[in-house]
This record gives C-alpha cells, sequence and structure tokens, in this order.
C-alpha cells in the first residue's frame, strides 16, 4: 500500500502521522515570511473583526501567530493569514499538512483554485489546536466547497492560495503556525 493512502487513512481516523521525503513544504516562516503571508478580516466586506499575525522565533523554531477577536457582528465572522501560491501544488498531492498549536479551538484551512473567481468562495477544511504543538494532515476530500458551483474536492494542481481562519463564531483566536505544506 503506498504512503500517500496509509496517510490518508491515518489523517482520516485522527492518527499522527510523520513528515515524510515525499511531502512538499510550502513554508517554514522563516526568511521574511511578512512578504508572504498577509492578515485579512472581514472588515474588507463591513464586518467588525479584529486581529493581527506576528511572526515570531522560539528556542530557533520560527512561526506566525495570528490572534484576535472574532465577531459575527455585521455579517462577519472571520480572521485570516493567506499566502498567494507562486508555484503549482503537485498534482499527486492529497491534502494539506500543518504544524500547529493555539488556545484549544476550532480554526479552518481555506483553499483558493483557479475556479473560485469571487471573494467569497473557497474550500474549507476544518481542524483543531491544542496547546501542543501538533501535526495536522487535512485530506483534500474532507474539504467542503462554499457553494454549489465549485467542484465537491478541489484539485491540487489548480490552487492558488492556501489561508489560515479564524472564523464562523464568535471567540477569542489564537493559534500559532510553525509549518504548512502538503503531502
Amino acid at each position: 500500500m503506498s504512503y500517500k493512502i496509509v496517510a490518508l487513512i491515518l489523517a482520516l481516523i485522527g492518527a499522527p502521522v510523520a513528515a515524510q521525503a515525499g511531502d512538499s513544504m510550502l513554508e517554514t516562516f522563516d526568511n521574511q515570511p511578512q512578504t508572504r503571508w498577509r492578515f485579512f478580516a472581514d472588515t474588507v466586506m463591513g464586518g467588525v473583526s479584529s486581529g493581527q499575525v506576528v511572526f515570531k522565533t522560539d528556542g530557533g523554531q520560527a512561526y506566525a501567530h495570528l490572534s484576535g477577536t472574532v465577531s459575527t457582528q455585521n455579517n462577519g465572522g472571520f480572521i485570516q493569514i493567506r499566502h498567494q501560491l507562486d508555484e503549482a501544488v503537485p498534482s499527486d498531492a492529497v491534502g494539506v499538512r500543518l504544524i500547529v498549536r493555539g488556545n484549544d479551538q476550532d480554526y479552518f484551512v481555506h483553499l483558493r483554485t483557479r475556479g473560485t473567481v469571487l471573494p467569497w468562495q473557497y474550500y474549507q477544511g476544518p481542524f483543531h489546536v491544542t496547546a501542543e504543538w501538533r501535526e495536522i494532515r487535512l485530506p483534500f476530500t474532507q474539504f467542503k466547497a462554499s457553494g454549489k458551483i465549485l467542484r465537491t474536492t478541489p484539485r491540487p494542481q489548480y490552487l492558488k492560495s492556501v489561508a489560515i481562519v479564524a472564523f464562523g463564531r464568535d471567540y477569542e483566536a489564537a493559534i500559532d503556525v510553525k509549518e504548512v505544506g502538503f503531502y
């Protein structure tokens, strides 16, 4: 059985999977990540959520710290950091890989493709963080399209951006992201 099939099965049941040679690394937050990652909040469409991203280093480990207040007032409800992809994701990738920690809350990865042309279109994959660093593997098959006119599952070769998002309910967000990649 191939590693990708085993990784997909383990991810579906929530088992940890160590990084493998075939994994594709997108970001380790070294070397000026502020030039690649942008902070967005629902204020771009009238919402009142607020927050920030701070790029930190602790014990030689670089990471992004996304924090703020997510508010659903005025039809809002998100803060996020987003990275526009400069290179195509390998077409045989089966999911997104993260190393994260945070405040024991639910967060999301939002993917945009060449088919998500409207600002409110994306594919959303949920995950939960705890106070300890841990690896998260989100198969593309677990991502849900934000609308009916999108494909059911995003195709990796057509990905345009990846975002880490606090979304959909009133709460205080605090998440650290050490690695983002694909497997």
